[in-house]
């Protein structure tokens, strides 16, 4: 991580989309693509890592209207660093292109 990012304790990522085949989608696994990461070396260190999609909701819920989907990190996807998730509840469509945040624990180092 770059020294200017401070305490951060999360690396940035983009939800690429769905897990699918050529006619059919797999919502419940979604693809996601981590800043920084090129190979599948790199992605297996995130492997277990929490992913949250942070969103703004319409209500305030326990006074405040910040949301978050968790999931985690499962396997690599490919050979250009692009790893799937499976979120408790999946992603809308709505947040393909959008901004995840990946956490840096649970760690295995």
């Amino acid at each position: 991580m770059p020294s200017e990012a401070g305490h951060r304790l999360y690396v940035k990522a983009r939800h690429l989309g769905y897990q699918r085949s050529r006619r059919s989608t797999n919502p419940g696994t979604s693809l996601v693509k981590i800043e920084g990461v090129d190979n599948t070396e790199a992605a297996n260190f995130y492997l277990g890592k929490r992913v949250a999609f942070v969103y703004r909701g319409h209500k305030e819920i326990r006074g405040t209207k910040i949301r978050v989907i968790w999931g985690k990190v499962t396997r690599p996807h490919g050979n250009s660093g692009v790893v799937r998730a499976r979120f408790t509840n999946p992603l809308p469509a709505k947040s393909f292109g959008a901004s995840l945040r990946v956490m840096l624990f649970p760690s295995s180092v």
